[in-house]
């Protein structure tokens, strides 16, 4: 009998990635509230350094919740997080990080290799646990 294969994976609470990301980078960030928000219980594989899929996007539409997600890794830096968005100056604090969370952020995949390129994240498998 062939013994049984086993991966040793490393796991994030999607809280704690969500805190190291913002702190890192110094911007609103969200994972669950990604791609439409991801769903409660839910287990995201990725390893590190890998392939990344860069969002097209330099701009996209500011109000929150429109259906176009997702922009450049080099857009989401070069943004200032209190940046109003157009046409809602008068918009609170609150509302320009829920954009951010969930409309303005980089695939990923682009965050974990450029925080492995700074030697703040190691390479290997891990699954960012989503629980809320």
């Amino acid at each position: 009998m062939k013994p049984l294969k086993i991966n040793n994976v490393k796991s994030i609470d999607v809280d704690d990635w969500n805190k190291f990301v913002s702190e890192t980078y110094g911007r609103p960030y969200n994972f669950q509230q990604q791609d439409g928000c991801k769903g409660n219980q839910t287990l995201f594989k990725f390893t590190v350094p890998y392939e990344a899929n860069e969002y097209d996007n330099d701009t996209l539409p500011e109000e929150v919740n429109h259906e176009e997600m997702g922009v450049s890794f080099s857009a989401w830096l070069k943004r200032d997080p209190k940046t109003p968005l157009k046409g809602e100056e008068d918009c609170p604090d609150y509302c320009i990080e829920m954009w951010w969370e969930r409309n303005f952020y980089p695939d990923v995949q682009m965050i974990a290799n450029d925080l492995h390129s700074r030697g703040s994240l190691e390479a290997g498998e891990y699954i960012i646990d989503i629980w809320w």
